[in-house]
């Protein structure tokens, strides 16, 4: 992925750690590249003051959707 020539946006925000790990395997799996932002944060201070972002290419939005809901 070329930073210059992708936007990244967020698909869905996590108050837990854990839970963003696990919604971020289920798209490697199905080969979406996504990144998480702020899951350092989230881990350092346990309350939900930081949210961790699961961020997709927004071409890949629809088909992320489509497999985080399990459609």
């Amino acid at each position: 992925m070329n930073a210059t020539n992708e936007t990244l946006v967020v698909l869905k925000t996590f108050d837990n750690t854990t839970q963003a790990e696990i919604a971020k395997s289920i798209l490697d799996s199905a080969g979406i590249f996504c990144v998480l932002h702020g899951e350092h944060m989230s881990a350092i201070y346990t309350t939900s003051l930081f949210a961790v972002r699961l961020m997709v290419r927004a071409e890949d939005v629809e088909d992320a959707i489509a497999v985080i809901e399990g459609r």
